[in-house]
């Protein structure tokens, strides 16, 4: 069953008390996205993104941990294997015990359902890929620094930090829309994650099984120098809803008032 729909068969879209979070509006506007669109495999397509508003920093460790107390439902060893593998929260000391000295990294072991609830516990949703692909493309002072060599070797750079390494804290320097940390941290949920398996490459035609695996679901990318976004295309579309992992994050958005989600 697709996982919002499995979502919603079993009443999980909360609507708890709404947590104090701080977003960033973003504008929206014409984006050459990276990923192939609709009927045009093979060429560059803009697409429109609509304002929005982004959590300037992924959900924390502490922001996680109220949201489990106040949800027992999505505390270790109280969600149904479906919704959560069994690396879920595999770090805490205990359902209501986060890792010492961990309250201001990135929260991370949590799978899309778990992600999909929080936000909706304080009236917001994951981002869309588009959402966060147009998010990220922005530096300091650019809303889009994709061109910039000397950009993409420094987010090459820091995806190559050892997958051993410890999280940083979230808060790193903003971009230009008042964003922190979207490369660097933690790779990110977004909510149509399970639709990237998006290839323009005749090696996957006549058997769509192959963009499930070993990241075949981004040899389509049009950016084929982008290597970080199809690192990240790849991560993504290997998932399935209910897994987790030790570098998986997310941060919630929201649709800006008087635009529709």
């Amino acid at each position: 069953m697709h996982p919002r729909r499995l979502a919603a068969a079993l009443g999980l879209a909360l609507s708890g008390l709404a947590q104090a979070a701080d977003y960033a509006s973003l504008p929206g506007g014409r984006f050459d996205s990276a990923l192939p669109q609709g009927d045009a495999p093979d060429a560059v397509v803009t697409v429109g993104v609509a304002p929005f508003a982004l959590r300037r920093t992924p959900v924390t460790v502490a922001e996680y941990a109220r949201f489990v107390e106040t949800h027992p439902e999505w505390r270790r060893g109280a969600v149904p294997a479906l919704l959560a593998d069994a690396r879920y929260l595999v770090g805490w000391r205990g359902p209501l015990e986060p890792p010492p000295g961990a309250a201001a990294r990135p929260v991370v072991d949590v799978s899309w359902f778990a992600a999909r609830a929080f936000c909706e516990s304080e009236g917001a949703r994951l981002p869309t890929w588009l959402e966060w692909e147009y998010a990220a493309a922005a530096d300091e002072t650019r809303t889009d620094a994709r061109a910039d060599p000397a950009w993409r070797r420094r987010i090459l750079g820091w995806y190559e930090r050892p997958g051993s390494a410890a999280l940083p804290d979230v808060g790193g320097p903003p971009d230009v829309h008042g964003v922190s940390d979207l490369h660097g941290v933690v790779w990110e949920w977004v909510e149509d994650f399970n639709a990237l398996f998006i290839s323009g490459d005749s090696r996957t035609q006549g058997d769509p099984d192959r963009a499930r695996f070993c990241g075949a679901g981004a040899i389509g990318l049009l950016d084929r120098e982008n290597y970080a976004v199809l690192m990240r295309v790849a991560f993504l579309s290997s998932l399935g809803a209910a897994d987790t992992a030790g570098t998986l994050g997310f941060r919630c958005a929201r649709a800006q008032p008087g635009v529709s989600p």
